[in-house]
């Protein structure tokens, strides 16, 4: 077992490594991911150079880790990140390029061989979020009548919702009451089409700016996939009013 150096004690910890290369933190909007590397001993004058080669080996393996996270993260309901990718190579620049930018958590673990290893985070809001979110014509939403509230709370607890960057909110004939080309500049860059939250009162808490003080609750009768379904009725309660707040991504999925 290796063991991490500290700088008034050496702890034992457990060997770094896992099947995953990292995970998706809905609620946080952020992709945590590690990253390791060795020494080149070898090819290093000094234990400082090979420290040094190691923190490199370990940003490049955080790099890659993050980014296969991110291709396994569902787009929308056709497809995940990875199919985006691999069919835009320019995309796939940008995305990395984005993705290069991550910020290293905590403080690196420095083992006794002279291996490193570091936890870095990627926000999926800013750059990440506008880069990923599909192009497409924008569609209108209207800013006339009444303001039927603060933003739009679909609650699907109880069925199997597939968390995604661009979920849609259809009625049961299958409209698009809400979808990703809804959104404007502010709203490409909120870290997804819909926040997920577990109730209510945690997403007043965690996503106060998202759901306002008068959010409007409606019920979601199924899911598929990503997308999430409401009743014709309260489809049409929402036609003819004042829905500019979803223009901006104020959009949450209660989830279990």
């Amino acid at each position: 077992m290796r063991k991490v150096i500290a700088l008034a004690a050496v702890l034992a910890i457990p060997v770094a490594g896992s099947a995953d290369p990292g995970t998706v933190d809905w609620g946080a909007k952020v992709v945590k991911c590690s990253g390791s590397g060795a020494p080149n001993l070898k090819d290093s004058e000094t234990k400082g150079q090979a420290r040094i080669g190691a923190e490199k080996a370990a940003k490049l393996d955080a790099l890659r880790n993050c980014m296969e996270t991110i291709k396994g993260i569902q787009l929308d309901s056709s497809k995940k990140v990875g199919s985006a990718l691999e069919s835009d190579s320019a995309l796939n620049a940008q995305v990395q390029g984005v993705v290069k930018g991550f910020r290293v958590v905590g403080k690196p673990r420095y083992y006794e061989d002279g291996g490193v290893e570091m936890d870095v985070e990627v926000p999926l809001e800013g750059k990440l979020s506008e880069t990923l979110m599909p192009k497409g014509e924008t569609k209108a939403v209207s800013t006339e009548g009444e303001v039927p509230g603060t933003a739009l709370v679909v609650d699907a607890r109880g069925q199997k919702v597939a968390p995604a960057l661009a979920p849609r909110v259809l009625d049961e004939s299958g409209n698009e009451v809400y979808g990703p080309t809804m959104l404007n500049e502010a709203g490409r860059k909120a870290g997804g089409a819909a926040a997920y939250a577990r109730d209510l009162e945690s997403a007043k808490k965690t996503l106060a700016a998202r759901v306002g003080d008068r959010p409007l609750v409606v019920k979601a009768v199924k899911v598929a996939g990503p997308d999430v379904v409401i009743s014709t009725a309260d489809a049409k309660s929402l036609a003819g009013k004042n829905l500019g707040f979803l223009a901006e991504g104020k959009v949450v999925i209660l989830a279990d």
